[in-house]
């Protein structure tokens, strides 16, 4: 049987448990071990990319082993074009939390083991096709994720760590509740229980699972649409991020740029196949609640004196455009949502860590605090300013080409009368994309120009080569996606084609994961 996804998923947490066991005086080899077994699941996560077959929407390197059959629960694994880059993506932003955990010294054993532990929760969560054994990472995530910030952050740790745990678990109820519904829709129109995804989208194209039971769509659709919106985390269910940003260690923002892909994920894999009748009506609400998270994001990102807090509003906001453009429902909306995912996973991690580099030299991340940092570290400054404008969408870097591909498609939806006042959710999108400029270049102008506010800042010193190196990594791979965007694009379109057609019943033949993995979509353009 293949395995290459179960290691690539369950190696961290081998990891972990090695770095656990080492005593406590050979923390330098404990670092190692862990930093060697991200790059290791670096490296089987590119290899994933490599044998992928861009040309199918299937499910690809696929594995499965029975675990309660009777119940209909199993193991199953397979990635597909929309969840083929987040498993590279997560791979990368661990290696840069690892590399930054040289500055933990309280608990760093377990601080490493927290890190893969989340990491393999991730990973699972993006490849897994059984709906239990999904809902099963995407839980586990929470807990390394409490315990980094709990354990590692600031003075309101414990507060931001109770919040982001109970709002997030509480809307996975909300989740767990639709897939158990699920399976019994599927159990009665077969005959015979199964959480497997493409067991029950099956049901969904031949029109057996919904068959007597379509005014029960629209609840279920938003059972899973606000647990994936409190992960995402989309207006009004994001007021967890603030203070989860703000008070919990480096690392901890860097993963959480991963870890809301798991939202994003989730509104893709679910919301629009499984939900055919109902995606149209609901469509029109989620963008505009996208629209409010892309402005309510950025006002309140503009007004924040703390970098770290207005980052995470900026979260808010940028996720904004991922949702405006799933729920375009429209080809290049969704292409252009999908690669926003990437983009913003980089662009957040290079400016959280360079923040962070900053926060343990200053000891703050007050815009007051600062001034003339250009001259005095000249290497930080260029960094930041190329992930700075990559977050803002300047052409040539990976953040115009998903917020031009979301708007595009956005504007596609209104125009063509598929989504009612889609032309004015873009226009008013479009104000987010200028308060993003505003705050971002003001915090800028505000830190590394004018005079030099301090004596301590005058004695900081520039990065240190792996500092550089670690930021230097996410900022050529911004590069690469704003000049060679078609490197990310071309492997996630052929599933997201089918996934559109599967949300509007369109297409010559409705096309279905359960089909022969060979057979390739028709793509209707």
């Amino acid at each position: 049987m293949n395995a290459h996804l179960s290691l690539t998923t369950w190696l961290p947490l081998v990891g972990a448990m090695l770095v656990l066991l080492m005593p406590n005086k050979n923390l330098k080899l404990a670092r190692g071990v862990a930093i060697g077994v991200a790059l290791a699941t670096l490296a089987l996560s590119i290899a994933i990319v490599a044998r992928f077959d861009p040309t199918t929407y299937k499910f690809q390197l696929t594995e499965f082993v029975p675990w309660l059959p009777s119940a209909g629960v199993n193991y199953r694994l397979g990635v597909d074009g929309i969840s083929l880059w987040l498993v590279p993506l997560t791979a990368l932003l661990t290696i840069v939390a690892l590399g930054f955990s040289s500055y933990v010294e309280q608990r760093a054993k377990l601080f490493l083991a927290m890190v893969l532990l989340l990491e393999t929760a991730m990973i699972g969560t993006f490849v897994s096709l059984d709906l239990i054994l999904f809902y099963t990472f995407f839980e586990l995530s929470l807990v390394p994720m409490y315990f980094l910030v709990a354990l590692w952050g600031g003075e309101g740790r414990r507060r931001a760590a109770a919040k982001f745990f109970i709002y997030t678990f509480a809307g996975s109820i909300f989740m767990l509740v639709g897939m158990v519904t699920l399976a019994f829709l599927h159990q009665r129109a077969t005959g015979t229980w199964s959480f497997s995804i493409v067991d029950i989208q099956s049901a969904v194209s031949n029109g057996s699972l919904w068959a007597g039971a379509v005014q029960a769509q629209t609840l279920i659709f938003w059972s899973f649409a606000i647990a994936f919106l409190v992960k995402a985390p989309g207006f009004p269910f994001h007021t967890w991020i603030p203070d989860t940003y703000a008070e919990s260690p480096v690392a901890g923002p860097i993963l959480s740029s991963a870890m809301v892909k798991m939202g994003s994920y989730g509104l893709l894999r679910f919301c629009l196949p499984l939900f055919p009748e109902v995606i149209r009506a609901q469509a029109p609400i989620l963008m505009a609640l996208a629209v409010i998270s892309i402005l309510y994001g950025a006002i309140l990102a503009a007004v924040q004196p703390d970098m770290r807090r207005m980052l995470a509003y900026s979260t808010v906001s940028h996720m904004g455009f991922v949702l405006l453009g799933i729920f375009s429902l429209d080809h290049l909306g969704l292409v252009g949502g999908s690669f926003q995912q990437i983009s913003h996973g980089l662009t957040a991690s290079a400016l959280f860590l360079l923040i962070g580099f900053l926060l343990q030299r200053r000891g703050t991340s007050e815009f007051r605090a600062f001034g003339g940092l250009k001259a005095q570290m000249p290497i930080f400054a260029t960094l930041f300013l190329i992930s700075m404008l990559a977050s803002v969408g300047l052409p040539g870097l990976s953040g115009f080409v998903g917020e031009f591909l979301t708007m595009l498609g956005a504007y596609k939806s209104g125009y063509s009368g598929l989504i009612g006042f889609g032309t004015m959710y873009v226009a008013l999108a479009c104000g987010g994309v200028v308060l993003a400029a505003v705050y971002l270049l003001y915090m800028y102008q505000q830190v590394f120009y004018g005079p030099i506010t301090s004596s301590i800042n005058a004695r900081l010193k520039d990065l240190k080569p792996w500092e550089s190196g670690l930021a230097g990594v996410l900022v050529a791979a911004m590069l690469w996606g704003g000049l060679s965007p078609s490197t990310f694009t071309r492997p996630m379109e052929a599933s997201l084609e089918a996934t559109r057609q599967m949300a509007l019943n369109e297409g010559t033949s409705k096309p279905t994961w359960a089909e022969s993995p060979m057979e390739a979509v028709v793509l209707k353009r």
